[in-house]
């Protein structure tokens, strides 16, 4: 008999992930862990119509790096001179890291979708989207759990085409965002919330 679970081992898992900067390229765990983890999630995030659409690449080391070099090269043709510093700096940071998982969705599983049930057509995109939302919150948890720090990026669609191109990346799969990972330099801080009386409302109880 499987044992009981309790909604608090949950939440207290939820309230370890937080932004973490900078990150170091120590990990607590192996790399084929990550890769677990990783696949793990995909399988098992909710999608619409159980459309699985979600898809993932995992990039360690000089892969890692080469990422945030082309995300470099990529910004560097545009924002300004004056300006660039603070933003490579920034980039320098996530290369600093040991890893990220670009998340991608796949188009043309969602394009299939829409064909087959036009009633619903323009709510694939957003489902999926969702689902994206779903993993990554997975991923970005459970990474935590393992003693990692991480942090989610979005530096899509400016670097897609060169991505896709250094790694071989499907055409129809759309960059959705870059989760940044490694060893932990320091906690996150204290976090403020809203009044949550005033977020959450209840009826009939």
């Amino acid at each position: 008999m499987a044992a009981k679970l309790s909604s608090d081992l949950l939440f207290q898992m939820a309230k370890v992930r937080r932004s973490i900067y900078p990150l170091t390229k120590d990990l607590p765990i192996s790399t084929s862990r990550i890769h677990d983890i990783v696949k793990e999630a995909t399988l098992h995030t909710p999608s619409s119509f159980n459309a699985q659409t979600n898809r993932a690449v995992v990039l360690f080391g000089g892969e890692h790096e080469k990422l945030w070099d082309i995300t470099s090269d990529t910004l560097k043709a545009i924002v300004p001179e004056e300006q660039f510093k603070a933003t490579a700096d920034k980039l320098a940071l996530f290369k600093g890291a040991a890893g990220t998982v670009l998340f991608y969705e796949d188009t043309a599983a969602t394009k299939g979708l829409q064909d087959k049930f036009a009633l619903y057509a323009d709510r694939f995109p957003p489902w999926a989207a969702q689902s994206l939302g779903m993993e990554q919150l997975l991923v970005w948890t459970a990474l935590e759990v393992e003693g990692l720090g991480a942090n989610l990026q979005h530096y899509n669609p400016l670097i897609d085409a060169k991505v896709a191109e250094t790694w071989k990346v499907p055409s129809t799969w759309r960059l959705d965002a870059q989760l940044v990972f490694g060893g932990k330099t320091s906690e996150a801080g204290p976090k403020e919330f809203q009044d949550i009386e005033e977020r959450v409302k209840v009826h009939g109880a």
